[in-house]
């Protein structure tokens, strides 16, 4: 620990020679110090070395370090191998968030509380006086900043503490892994396994087609949603609500006559043309600028608003952006009634959804 405090320089010192042989680290360091008009008044060791007080501070920041290698190794092992994932009748982990923040903030507070320890109660006093001054760096200055950094290694005491090294490598190596779990764990998986980037909760299974269904679970039929309104809805699979099916959100439309005639010109421009049914449409929530919830439905001007950076989408010009960031439509899905008369997705989206990237066809 070291405390600096201005003056001017000393006056007629003649430099030490740096071959000398009887000249220490600390001599040197103490020289260079001078050259640069810096004065080491007071140099002591808080502890003895190999006394009864060192090797319990050593110990005490052992533990804290080694205590921050454990809980880092907790967190790992919770993110990888806690179950998270919502299901039906269950519900998500109530635990599995609460885990990572204990942990890592363990994994944290270990890490402070050890460095604070070593420096402030292992490490020298030092209280020195200094004269600022500008000047090139000579080979002899380069040759003490040298010796300097050695000595400040020295006097960590990691070569005479080894427990310390052990204890530090042995905390932060986890940590390291912390810091990079999420973002290996991001691409472990192969993101085109099973075209998962294509696809999402509509796609037919076994040749039977994908119900739409509200939240609750409940499936959907035209004469629930009235004229001008909409309806978030999902697809009918596995109770559908949940992180799995986190890209199909979907939001159904019952067009006004004049606005769905609109909608199924442009449908057809494009190609689009039995997506509808009858004067419902059906379009992905999810914005394609940055993947927010485009969910505020503005049924006099049939604009779609993300809230998050502004993007319109025009749902009677197939949902193409009008304002905003966005330069990519909304994906339409496309929507018939099965012989039940509930919504059904005639097929899943025929474009990819959420944001652009550099892969997308």
């Amino acid at each position: 620990m070291s405390t600096h405090i201005e003056r001017q320089a000393p006056q007629g010192r003649e430099p030490l020679d740096l071959d000398d042989p009887r000249l220490s680290r600390f001599d040197i360091v103490q020289e260079g110090a001078r050259r640069d008009d810096i004065e080491i008044v007071h140099y002591e060791p808080q502890v003895v070395p190999g006394s009864r007080a060192e090797r319990r501070l050593t110990r005490t920041v052992a533990t804290f370090f080694l205590l921050t290698g454990l809980a880092a190794t907790a967190f790992l092992v919770v993110y990888i191998w806690w179950p998270w994932e919502w299901e039906p009748g269950r519900g998500g982990d109530n635990w599995y968030t609460p885990l990572l923040g204990v942990t890592l903030g363990i994994a944290l507070l270990g890490i402070g509380f050890g460095i604070l320890t070593w420096g402030k109660k292992l490490l020298p006093k030092e209280v020195s006086i200094q004269d600022r001054h500008d000047q090139p760096s000579s080979s002899e200055d380069r040759r003490i900043t040298g010796e300097t950094m050695l000595y400040m290694a020295d006097e960590l005491g990691v070569r005479r503490r080894p427990l310390l090294g052990a204890s530090l490598m042995a905390g932060l190596a986890p940590v390291g892994l912390v810091a990079a779990a999420p973002l290996v764990g991001g691409l472990i998986e192969n993101p085109h396994k099973n075209n998962q980037m294509f696809t999402t909760g509509f796609k037919p299974m076994d040749g039977k087609k994908i119900r739409l269904i509200r939240e609750d679970g409940r499936p959907i039929r035209p004469a629930d949603v009235s004229v001008g309104g909409q309806l978030t809805v999902f697809p009918g699979v596995d109770g559908g609500v949940s992180n799995k099916y986190a890209d199909s959100p979907t939001l159904l439309i019952h067009l006004r006559d004049g606005d769905a005639e609109k909608s199924r010109t442009a449908n057809a421009r494009v190609g689009h043309g039995d997506y509808m049914w009858g004067n419902f449409a059906a379009f992905s929530k999810i914005c394609t600028h940055a993947g927010c919830p485009a969910s505020l439905y503005e049924q006099q001007t049939n604009r779609l608003l993300c809230p998050c950076h502004q993007s319109q989408f025009l749902i009677t010009d197939n949902a193409e952006p009008v304002f905003g960031p966005a330069n990519r439509r909304l994906p339409q899905l496309p929507l018939e009634v099965d012989e039940e008369g509930f919504f059904v997705a005639k097929s899943d989206y025929t474009e990819t959804i959420g944001p652009d990237f550099w892969e997308r066809p």
